[in-house]
């Protein structure tokens, strides 16, 4: 089964495709500060569209909204989730959310870890090194999501 994890974001959004254990595909959507938001949603919709057409994921796992310190972020987060819900009712994949604080215990076994932290896991677990955060948090929340389903079943 297919997954797609995304870290969402308008200026950089982070996607990773799973197949079962298998990351298969990672990469960074960008846009730019220049272009109005209306055009950066649009451009984010259709490159997850690109992206769902060709990796016909089953579930999108996405970190969970609970708490911003800076409310800007937390607006434009906001709005690339709507922009991943919308596609992901259109084409009745389920969604799934983790907060921070999972992704981290499930990643390291300790909830409070630091981004080093979690690079470390994912280098020890599929030999990479990504430098940007974004494509990072969305390869750990689809292998978090992954190691917590296989504890569960």
């Amino acid at each position: 089964m297919k997954i797609l994890s995304i870290d969402s974001g308008v200026e950089k959004t982070g996607i990773a495709v799973f197949e079962n254990k298998n990351l298969i595909f990672s990469s960074l959507i960008t846009t730019d500060k220049k272009i109005k938001i209306e055009k950066r949603l649009e451009k984010l919709y259709q490159n997850l569209k690109k992206i769902i057409e060709k990796y016909s994921p089953k579930i999108i796992v996405l970190e969970k909204l609970f708490f911003f310190k800076n409310q800007k972020t937390v607006i434009s987060v906001s709005q690339a989730q709507g922009i991943i819900l919308l596609l992901a009712s259109q084409n009745n994949i389920k969604i799934e959310f983790l907060t921070p604080l999972q992704i981290k215990q499930t990643l390291t076994g300790f909830g409070k870890a630091d981004k080093k932290s979690i690079q470390k896991m994912l280098n020890l677990e599929f030999g990479i090194n990504l430098k940007q955060d974004d494509e990072a948090d969305a390869v750990a929340c689809g292998l978090a999501y992954i190691l917590s389903k296989k504890r569960i079943s």
